[in-house]
């Protein structure tokens, strides 16, 4: 088993000033971001999206990608599932506005994203069409999902 070894001065990040120093809406653009991956020698990043009720083949997904060398990314709650977390219907809604924009950011984290499943949702098509904005290539599990596909010719 290899373990993780100390980062070579290259490897390094730059220097940079203190997060209170930088005005708020300053954020790292895909571009710097990429460049850090690739200073950093990160796998791939693969985000699954899809409906929760696929939860069983996001986790089969999860398998053959992270087996494929990717780092995966999932959603990790199924707002379907009772849980205490989801008990309070106003803190329900709020949780679930917060696991949007926390996917969000999985998005734009990730190299490429995998739908799974064979339905696509209003929430899944949002996430394909805001992947998409950002120029991320996004592959299907079933290819006949993909709300983008143009019908064969006839």
């Amino acid at each position: 088993m290899s373990y993780p070894q100390p980062l070579t001065p290259e490897e390094k990040p730059t220097e940079e000033k203190p997060p209170e120093e930088k005005p708020p809406e300053e954020k790292p653009t895909g571009t710097e971001l990429g460049e850090a991956k690739r200073r950093l020698r990160l796998p791939p990043i693969v985000v699954i999206c899809g409906s929760t009720r696929f939860m069983t083949e996001m986790a089969e997904a999860d398998l053959r990608e992270t087996s494929a060398g990717r780092i995966v990314v999932k959603p990790a709650v199924d707002m379907e599932s009772p849980h205490g977390l989801r008990s309070d219907p106003g803190e329900a809604d709020a949780l679930k506005a917060r696991l949007g924009d926390l996917h969000r950011a999985k998005i734009r984290l990730a190299d490429e994203v995998l739908v799974v499943g064979a339905h696509v949702g209003d929430s899944t098509r949002a996430e394909i069409t805001y992947a998409r904005s950002l120029g991320k290539p996004v592959r299907f599990t079933h290819p006949e999902a993909d709300p983008g596909a143009r019908p064969p010719a006839l």
